[in-house]
């Protein structure tokens, strides 16, 4: 069973970039057709930030356009959520997706002064 564990969240003042990574373990990402990375911040739903295909097709949320790239590395079986600009309203705990059901456990990410 493939298990998800993200890392590179943190506190990083506004204008500020962070590296968010989610490695797979127990299987090989390159079988998920889609990955993706969400966020939900406190009182709120859970929300899709970007998403990437097989082909390395790329879809982003309006708010990240611009801002944040997604990648994947399949021989590492890794995906990356780079951020860029970084504001105060990106603050919320960020976690990955494989396929349509496989989760992380989420890492916080939080954007202050």
């Amino acid at each position: 069973q493939v298990q998800l564990v993200e890392s590179g969240g943190g506190l990083v003042q506004p204008g500020g970039s962070l590296r968010l990574a989610c490695a797979a373990s127990g299987g090989t990402i390159f079988n998920f057709g889609a990955l993706g990375w969400y966020r939900q911040a406190p009182g709120k739903e859970r929300e899709l930030v970007a998403v990437i295909g097989y082909g390395s097709s790329t879809n982003y949320a309006d708010s990240a356009k611009g801002r944040f790239t997604i990648s994947r590395d399949n021989g590492k079986n890794t995906v990356y959520l780079q951020m860029n600009s970084l504001k105060p309203e990106d603050t919320a705990v960020y976690y990955c997706r494989a396929g349509s059901s496989v989760w992380g456990q989420g890492t916080q990410v939080t954007v202050s002064s």
